[in-house]
């Protein structure tokens, strides 16, 4: 159950990573050790990221340096988040998933890195340093 606390990008990550963890559990079992577990270690790898960039605390005297750690985990986060899109439509090509479900991984990743997009916009405009 998400708490009201999280933020739009997160409970959107938890609702993708949900979907992949459902998705790789019925992928053949020869694919158990390449591409199922790498796209649930990506997709719990990006939440992951998106709460420590979250809980990173930007002000005071060191608030330069702490608005670069959290942009550092913003993206991290996109990065990974493209990373388990490459992979999840490679895994597609080697029909370790159905193609419905990689286009619903696809949206998905998509809606979460828009969402992500827009946290680096408002932070950049927010923290701006002179």
């Amino acid at each position: 159950m998400a708490e009201t606390s999280d933020l739009a990008v997160i409970m959107k990550a938890k609702d993708l990573c949900k979907y992949v963890m459902t998705v790789t559990q019925k992928s053949p079992k020869h694919y158990r050790f390449t591409f199922t577990t790498r796209l649930q270690n990506l997709c719990m790898d990006v939440i992951s990221d998106l709460y420590l960039a979250n809980e990173t605390f930007v002000g005071g005297d060191n608030a330069r340096e702490q608005y670069a750690k959290r942009m550092d985990y913003q993206r991290a986060a996109m990065t990974k988040l493209r990373l388990l899109t490459y992979l999840a439509e490679v895994a597609v090509e080697q029909k370790a998933i159905l193609p419905r479900q990689y286009q619903q991984i696809s949206m998905q990743a998509t809606t979460v890195m828009n969402l992500l997009g827009g946290w680096l916009k408002s932070d950049r405009n927010r923290f701006r340093f002179r």
